[in-house]
C-alpha cells in the first residue's frame, strides 16, 4: 500500500485537510474557511482544489481519502443524510469526491473519526476496549470494542452526549430532556451561567465583566473566571464535573472500557475535569467495571479528526472497502 492516506475534517466553519502517514503523522496540511452559503457542490469543489493544490504530489500518490463530517452518514455509499452545521440533506459526498479525485473515499462521522484517531495514534494506542468522550460545544464520542469501532444498526452509535442523566431535566437540542450534553456541553454551560447570573447579579459580576455583558457569557468566560478563583465559576465547574461523572458512570457500566478518554474544547479549557471525575466514577460505577479502568485526556487535540479520518481510510482499504 502507498505509505500515506489523506484526512479531511469538514466542519461548519472550517475545513482541515492533511496528508497522514502510516504512523499517524500529518506530513502536509492546510486549513481554510467552509463557505457553507455556497452550497454542497461548491464546498466539495473547494475540498478537491485544496487537496490538489495544498497537498500537491502527495494527494496524487495517496491510497485513499477519509473525510469526517458532523452529521449522519451512510457508510456504504458515503452519502451525508443530514449535516445540520452545513445545512446538507442527502449529499452524495463520497461518490463525488471519488469521481473527482480518482481514489477510494471513506465518509464517517467527524467525532467518530476523532475517536478512531485517538485509538490508533493518540491516547488509546495499544488498548483494545475504550470509550472516547469529546466535550465541546456539543458532546459526542466513540466506542472501540475488541479493536473495532461500534457503529450501530443505522450507523449512529456514539451519540454519547444524548445519554439521559436527569429524567425530565434541562431541555436538550435533541427531542429529549436531561441529556448529558444539556449539562456539560459548551452551549449548556453558557446557558446555565447566564441563568445563575440572572438569579443573583451580585454573585455574577465577575462573569459579566469578563464577557462584557450577560448575553456574551460563554463557556470560555466560565473557564477564565474559574482560573481567577471566582466563587460562581467554581460552583459551575463543580456542577459540570458532577454531571460529567454521572454520564461516565453509565458509559463505564455499559461498555466496560479499559480506558476512558476525555477530550474536546471544554476539557482542553478545564483539564482539571479529568481528575475531578475520577473519584466519583470509581465510587459510583460497578466495582467490576472500574477494576481495570484508566481515565486519560485526549492526546491529539484539534488534529484528531484529520488523523482519524486518514487512519480510518487506511483501515477500510486494508479490509477491502
Amino acid at each position: 500500500m502507498t505509505s500515506h492516506t489523506l484526512g479531511v475534517d469538514l466542519g461548519g466553519t472550517k475545513v482541515a485537510v492533511g496528508q497522514v502517514d502510516a504512523e499517524g503523522n500529518i506530513t502536509a496540511s492546510h486549513v481554510y474557511p467552509t463557505q457553507v452559503e455556497r452550497g454542497p457542490d461548491a464546498v466539495i469543489a473547494d475540498i478537491v482544489i485544496c487537496v490538489r493544490t495544498s497537498l500537491g504530489e502527495g494527494a496524487r500518490d495517496a491510497a485513499a481519502l477519509g473525510i469526517g463530517v458532523a452529521g449522519q452518514v451512510d457508510p456504504a455509499t458515503g452519502t451525508v443524510h443530514f449535516a445540520p452545521n452545513l445545512n446538507w440533506h442527502e449529499v452524495p459526498l463520497g461518490v463525488e469526491l471519488e469521481r473527482r479525485l480518482g481514489i477510494p473515499v471513506v465518509v464517517i462521522n467527524d467525532v467518530r473519526a476523532a475517536a478512531w484517531g485517538e485509538w490508533a495514534h493518540g491516547a488509546g494506542q495499544g488498548v483494545n476496549d475504550l470509550v472516547t468522550l469529546f466535550v465541546g460545544t456539543g458532546v459526542g464520542g466513540g466506542i472501540v470494542s475488541g479493536s473495532k469501532m461500534l457503529v450501530g444498526c443505522t450507523n449512529t452509535a456514539g451519540e454519547l452526549g444524548h445519554l439521559t442523566i436527569v429524567v425530565g431535566g434541562r431541555k436538550c437540542t435533541c427531542p429529549n430532556s436531561g441529556c448529558l450534553e444539556a449539562y456539560v456541553g459548551g452551549w449548556a454551560i453558557a446557558e446555565q451561567a447566564r441563568e445563575a447570573v440572572e438569579r443573583d447579579s451580585a454573585v455574577g459580576q465577575r462573569l459579566v465583566a469578563i464577557a462584557g455583558g450577560l448575553q456574551e457569557i460563554n463557556a470560555r468566560t466560565v473557564t477564565q473566571a474559574f482560573r481567577e478563583g471566582d466563587p460562581l465559576a467554581r460552583r459551575l465547574v463543580d456542577e459540570i464535573s458532577r454531571h460529567l461523572a454521572a454520564g461516565m458512570v453509565g458509559l463505564v457500566n455499559a461498555y466496560n472500557p479499559c480506558l476512558f478518554i476525555l477530550g474536546g474544547g471544554v476539557v482542553e479549557g478545564l483539564p482539571e475535569l479529568a481528575a475531578m471525575v475520577e473519584g466519583p466514577v470509581r465510587a459510583h460505577a460497578l466495582e467490576s467495571a472500574v477494576r481495570g479502568l484508566r481515565i486519560a485526556r485526549a492526546a491529539l487535540g484539534n488534529q484528531a479528526g484529520v488523523i482519524g479520518a486518514g487512519a480510518m481510510a487506511r483501515t477500510r482499504i486494508g479490509e477491502g472497502g
